[in-house]
């Protein structure tokens, strides 16, 4: 059996680490940042500076001439955006070990992860209960323990996979029986070595929300579980657990989050995936 502290440590040894994601996000909540100060920061790394240039001059983005630094990109795009794409860039480096414990094929977790932080920022620029960017961070990662799990454990799979069937309960429920943790406890973990704000980490650890979930952190932990029923549903890189969860449609409802309010919100979501995956939104590896 491997422990939690394993599996954990196994995973902050790999390469690739989204450390610096983090600090992009307390830079852009500071009053007093700017553009150069978010692009400098984006510019000490060489492969996240030239895949943000790379976005920027997408077919998504583009128009002019192209962006040649991060500079030009920042301008192009704006903060937010800028601060979106770096987070995808840094992100989808640590999302693209090879890992299949969960029936994935190549780039699902990285697709299913994108969907899910489109549609969290998606719902909270409409209710306007939390921040967007925020809401999009923590859709990016609050699942990242799932590759951690995957990547440590795949020969016990199998054995969550039976336990779930013979129960008929959630695939967190089986994964805490089977091997003595679950992967929204890895997910925190990580986020918390990684220097992830306490709001991510409490998101991450909580799903779906619980009695133990801070309140100062129940709106947002709101807008991403609907993000992640949303991502369900729209289909794109979902492993066997997609549909294998509780949803707590009163705490949507407490937060705005209705039904009528998702579903209008579906096409957005579409728009902006298709947009940033484009031939890669259903099937193929995926690397930004």
């Amino acid at each position: 059996m491997v422990s939690l502290d394993e599996v954990c440590t196994r995973a902050l040894a790999l390469p690739c680490s989204p450390t610096l994601l983090p600090r992009l996000g307390e830079l852009l909540r500071r009053d007093d940042a700017d553009l150069a100060d978010l692009a400098t920061l984006v510019g000490l790394d060489p492969v996240l500076a030239s895949a943000t240039i790379r976005l920027a001059n997408s077919a998504f983005f583009s128009g002019g001439e192209p962006a040649v630094t991060v500079a030009e990109a920042a301008l192009r795009l704006g903060a937010g955006e800028l601060y979106r794409l770096a987070a995808l860039s840094l992100a989808s480096r640590w999302m693209a070990i090879e890992a299949d414990g969960y029936r994935w094929e190549a780039g699902d977790f990285c697709r299913a992860s994108l969907v899910q932080a489109v549609a969290a920022e998606a719902l909270a620029r409409r209710t306007g209960g939390v921040d967007p960017d925020l809401a999009y961070t923590c859709g990016l990662v609050h699942e990242l323990g799932k590759l951690a799990i995957a990547h440590s454990c795949p020969d016990r799979f199998a054995a969550i996979r039976a336990w779930r069937a013979e129960r008929d309960c959630t695939w967190l429920d089986a994964e805490t029986a089977v091997l003595g943790f679950n992967h929204a406890e890895a997910s925190a973990r990580l986020l918390r070595e990684w220097g992830f704000s306490a709001a991510c980490v409490s998101v991450a650890a909580h799903p779906p929300p619980d009695a133990a979930l801070p309140a100062a952190h129940r709106a947002l932990a709101a807008h991403v579980h609907a993000a992640r029923h949303l991502a369900a549903a729209f289909g794109a890189g979902q492993g066997e657990d997609a549909f294998l969860f509780r949803l707590d449609s009163a705490l949507l409802a407490e937060h705005g989050l209705e039904p009528s309010l998702l579903e209008s919100t579906l096409p957005e979501v579409l728009e902006r995936a298709s947009s940033l995956l484009r031939d890669r939104l259903a099937v193929g590896a995926v690397k930004f």
